[in-house]
């Protein structure tokens, strides 16, 4: 019988060959990570949670890339390159060593395909779901960090990609999706729950060009209105306007009630900007150097009321919620 791995048997076997130089070989209490010149150091931290976050039976490899990507987003919205990250990671007892291989695995592909380097961390057992807790670190030139909090009035409304898709998938693992739903449609919605995809390619469009950004992970509802509400403004936003993937049109044609989950069900991990009139020609020529897409929904106002979302009709909607909650 094979005797179970040590807390230092798994570092050394699975997590050590993933750090960079700051990492110092896991072998130190600490990192050190020296900021580029000229640069200020952001830093976020996000956690993912078992039956929350992710299914448990999901593949190991998708967890930690999961994880990891959710955390380079909220980089991404700031303007922010990233440098390194910390980890920690609440295993349930008697994880399989193969689960252990994959999830290293994982988080490694998507370390060097990022270009951010494991700084260090913790690994402790756990008698709950499995936990991993994530604090991702990058830099910005000193002074350019792009705040949630900067949206002017008359600034344009921009998010990147589509909405709704990941939301949409979480319904669909749950069974409460459309059934005639088309394989390719299922297939796009299912993946875009299970691995986001951070947008480091608009670091420096949003770094060049928008008063403020955020990334859209609990809803595009609530999460412009937070970032409204924190700016001190607020906004018309035109519903019609907020782009879909075609997976996302074909599963609200079949159920009209859909387009309110995908507009508030989270998960997007889309980037929300404000941005000055005469800096959107540049933005979306960025973004569109950048592969990116991104599409203007609306503009800010004066005032401090919530946003209105105005349907196709011209009146304004309002949903039962605005966003996913924890609590």
């Amino acid at each position: 019988m094979t005797a179970p791995l040590s807390e230092d048997d798994i570092i050394a076997r699975y997590f050590a060959p993933l750090a960079g130089p700051g990492g110092l070989g896991l072998r130190d209490d600490a990192a050190l990570l020296a900021p580029p010149a000229g640069c200020d150091l952001v830093l976020t931290k996000d956690a993912i949670v078992a039956g929350v976050h992710f299914f448990a039976g999901d593949p190991a490899a998708a967890i930690a890339q999961k994880a990891l990507r959710v955390n380079l987003s909220d980089l991404a919205a700031k303007g922010a390159e990233p440098l390194g990250f910390l980890m920690a990671l609440a295993l349930p007892g008697a994880t399989p060593e193969a689960w252990l291989a994959d999830f290293a695995r994982g988080l490694g592909e998507d370390a060097r395909a990022f270009g951010i380097e494991l700084l260090g961390g913790d690994t402790v057992s756990t008698p709950g779901p499995l936990v991993v807790s994530i604090t991702a670190v990058g830099s910005v030139p000193n002074g350019r960090m792009v705040k949630r909090g900067g949206v002017r009035a008359g600034d344009f409304l921009y998010v990147s990609g589509s909405i709704g898709d990941a939301a949409l998938g979480l319904k669909l693992r749950r069974g409460e999706g459309p059934p005639a739903l088309s394989p390719d449609a299922r297939a796009h919605l299912l993946e875009r729950y299970l691995l986001p995809k951070p947008r480091l390619a608009l670091v420096h469009a949003m770094r060049d060009f928008a008063h403020a950004g955020m990334d859209v992970s609990d809803g595009l509802v609530g999460d412009l209105t937070k970032m409204l509400s924190v700016s001190g403004v607020s906004a018309r936003a035109r519903l019609a306007d907020v782009p879909l993937s075609d997976a996302a049109r074909g599963a609200v044609r079949l159920d009209n009630a859909l387009f309110e989950t995908a507009m508030t069900g989270g998960d997007d991990y889309e980037l929300l900007a404000g941005v000055p009139p005469e800096n959107a020609a540049l933005f979306e020529a960025a973004a569109l150097a950048a592969g990116v897409a991104v599409t203007r929904i609306g503009e800010a106002i004066a005032g401090t009321g919530a946003p209105e979302f105005i349907g196709r009709d011209g009146v304004a909607t309002v949903f039962a919620r605005g966003n996913f909650s924890h609590f």
